[in-house]
């Protein structure tokens, strides 16, 4: 028989012994601090941190980058350009300010054609003016000058040449005159002349007036060279008999040609001389437009000065000292055809290129153009006889 003994515990306080000093008592913890509630009204907000503290990074976290507050700078640039925006807006800005650069790409597009006919008497140094003027061989030894071809008769030939400089092309036709002026008997030189002008007019107008019109290729003549002989004594009766002829057909530009062969002086007197015959005979020659600023009304009285303009033309490339010029070399020196001091080539190369070539065209088609289209449907009658036109 197995018994079980129970353990109780018991909870026993024994008295400490008079003889023996207290045990020291455990010394307590203070009282902890009543703890304060307080609502969500009435917490304090947290402290501000400034701009130059930066938060301390948390343990096990990624630390942030600091705050960066926008520049100035940039936020007044943004509203100027909101600005800017809304002032297009309501001042009605559309874009047709960019027609010009339109304009200009589909002309640089498309190209440019123009006409240059030269007319004078053999070895007066046209065709070399001509290959000066462009910087390009348009008459080689493969095809020579009018000079090197005379006929027995006058005969109009043409050279078409495409040039390009800076990615714009130009269609140029020198149309020159073999003959002209060589014969004994020089009466109605100027015919086969004024029926090639005609006859460019004659096929212009015929592509204007058909039902199914294509893109028509101008082949007007825009600009004729009348060259003149340095011979010092005024105009010759066949220069003032085909001027008068030719001048309400084309814009007529003379020139003197071999102004080397002349003294400054002479070369004065010489303008001064052809101006006045010019004038007395009533033969109108191509006039510069007026322009509305100062600076180039200037130029434009600098080449009414010179006209009819001197020149020197030459291919051959000489060095002067230690600069390589194009120019003419002669005993007593060296001729300069791009010094304004020696020669007119400067001015006449700008007037037909640079500054003019556009308002030589315009001058054809509406003056010259206009004059022979009027005259050509005057005569178109429903009756056969000329009929007149009046302008309203």
């Amino acid at each position: 028989m197995m018994s079980v003994v129970l353990w109780e515990e018991v909870q026993c306080t024994v008295a400490p012994k008079p003889d023996s000093a207290p045990a020291p008592s455990p010394k307590e913890p203070p009282p902890a601090p009543p703890k304060t509630v307080l609502s969500r009204s009435s917490a304090p907000p947290p402290p501000r941190r400034s701009d130059s503290e930066v938060t301390p990074a948390r343990p096990g976290r990624p630390e942030e980058p600091p705050l960066v507050r926008p520049n100035k700078a940039d936020d007044q640039n943004r509203e100027r350009q909101a600005r800017e925006r809304s002032r297009r807006q309501l001042d009605g800005y559309v874009g047709f300010a960019d027609l010009p650069n339109q304009v200009h790409r589909r002309a640089v597009k498309k190209g440019f054609h123009f006409t240059l006919m030269v007319v004078g008497e053999s070895g007066l140094g046209k065709s070399t003016l001509v290959n000066s003027m462009f910087m390009s061989d348009i008459y080689n030894k493969e095809y020579p000058g009018p000079s090197h071809r005379i006929k027995k008769t006058v005969a109009v030939e043409k050279t078409i040449v495409k040039l390009t400089e800076n990615s714009v092309n130009l269609n140029l036709t020198v149309v020159d005159t073999p003959g002209f002026g060589d014969a004994v008997d020089n009466s109605n030189c100027w015919q086969p002349v004024i029926e090639y002008i005609e006859s460019r007019y004659e096929e212009y107008l015929n592509a204007e007036s058909r039902v199914y019109r294509t893109e028509v290729v101008d082949t007007r003549v825009h600009c004729c060279l009348h060259f003149l002989a340095p011979s010092g004594h005024g105009l010759k009766p066949l220069d003032v008999e085909f001027m008068k002829r030719l001048h309400d057909k084309v814009n007529i530009v003379p020139v003197i040609a071999k102004a080397d062969t002349m003294t400054p002086e002479e070369i004065i007197r010489f303008k001064k001389q052809i101006l006045n015959e010019i004038a007395q005979h009533k033969i109108r020659i191509y006039e510069f437009p007026d322009c509305p600023t100062d600076e180039d009304s200037g130029l434009q009285r600098a080449m009414r000065q010179r006209v009819p303009f001197a020149v020197v033309g030459a291919n051959t490339v000489l060095e002067v000292d230690g600069q390589k010029v194009r120019g003419r070399r002669y005993p007593w020196g060296v001729v300069q055809i791009e010094n304004m001091e020696h020669s007119d080539f400067i001015p006449l190369r700008n007037m037909l290129i640079r500054t003019h070539m556009m308002d030589l065209r315009d001058v054809t088609n509406a003056v010259h153009y206009e004059n022979f289209r009027c005259k050509r449907l005057a005569g178109l009658g429903t009756d056969g006889k000329p009929a007149k036109i009046v302008n309203k």
